[in-house]
């Protein structure tokens, strides 16, 4: 769903210099179906540390910069979150209410929000 919603998205995802030549390629690619385990690890993260996410702050601010330096925009970010709200919804069906909805829209917007901090931060001595 992500390419579905933003095409612009593909060229981002570029593995030891290799351009996907379709959505398909890179939604099947080894290196990409690592990355989305990686985002799912971030995820998991976040719900286990759902009292606390301040702990995990650090590291989603240095996620953020490392983001920004491969050329995301900060704007792909609400992209993401509605191809993972689509994903849920589509897994827990009637489950999917609007009260969990709106919990995980929550929690997304708050791991986006402190990785979005790196973006704002500037190394020491600039």
């Amino acid at each position: 769903r992500l390419f579905d919603l933003d095409p612009d998205l593909l060229p981002l995802f570029q593995y030891n210099c290799k351009q996907f030549a379709s959505p398909q390629e890179c939604l099947s690619a080894p290196e990409f179906l690592d990355h989305i385990r990686k985002v799912m690890l971030v995820i998991d993260a976040a719900v286990s540390h759902l009292e606390n996410l301040s702990c995990l702050e650090e590291y989603l601010c240095n996620l953020g910069k490392k983001h920004q330096a491969v050329g995301v925009k900060i704007e792909s970010f609400s992209t993401v979150g509605e191809s993972l709200l689509y994903m849920l919804e589509k897994c827990l069906g009637a489950a999917f209410s609007p009260e969990v909805q709106e919990a995980w829209s929550k929690l997304y917007n708050a791991v986006v929000k402190a990785m979005q901090r790196g973006w704002e931060t500037l190394p020491e001595g600039d």
